[in-house]
């Protein structure tokens, strides 16, 4: 539940808490109608036509130099994701992308985006090492930067080998 709500403030703050936009015909959006269809298909379906120009609103904002794709720096300006202990992992997924990119990733974040994209990005954000397995080492590299000195080291190593037991027997690499 307390991941859940910090998912959601995370996506909302993304999103900028826009409900309503200006219609699609504006040229102020500088998105087509073609355009917002291909993100909606980009993003799984999670994401409606208004949601989408609320993003490219975000996106515009966020990519201050406007490149076209948003720097790790312009990410951590989004005040839920800088205090985040995981924040730069999170910015690594995010890094340098376009907004086609960026509503690809964000769509996970979405209550409407299946459970499999959220695990995937999960997954992402926990394989610390790039490996494609999320083994002992990247478990206690995640467990330090969400605990910070408050575990110590024979309680940190307790809560991995807990992990991994429950993980089962292929997951002790």
């Amino acid at each position: 539940p307390a991941d859940c709500l910090a998912r959601r403030l995370f996506f909302f703050q993304i999103l900028g808490c826009h409900r309503h936009s200006a219609p699609m015909g504006q040229a102020s959006s500088g998105l087509t109608q073609y355009d917002v269809e291909e993100l909606i298909s980009v993003s799984g379906g999670v994401f409606s036509q208004a949601e989408i120009e609320g993003l490219y609103k975000r996106f515009r904002a966020l990519d201050r130099g406007h490149k076209g794709y948003v720097a790790g720096d312009e990410l951590l300006n989004i005040p839920e994701l800088s205090i985040n202990p995981v924040a730069q992992r999170v910015v690594r997924l995010f890094e340098a992308a376009n907004f086609r990119e960026f509503c690809r990733l964000l769509a996970a974040f979405s209550a409407k985006a299946p459970r499999s994209a959220k695990i995937q990005v999960m997954f992402d954000v926990y394989d610390m090492d790039g490996d494609g397995i999320v083994g002992r080492d990247d478990l206690s590299a995640m467990l330090r930067q969400l605990a910070g000195s408050s575990l110590g080291e024979r309680e940190l190593s307790d809560i991995v080998d807990g992990a991994l037991a429950l993980a089962g027997p292929d997951a002790r690499a």
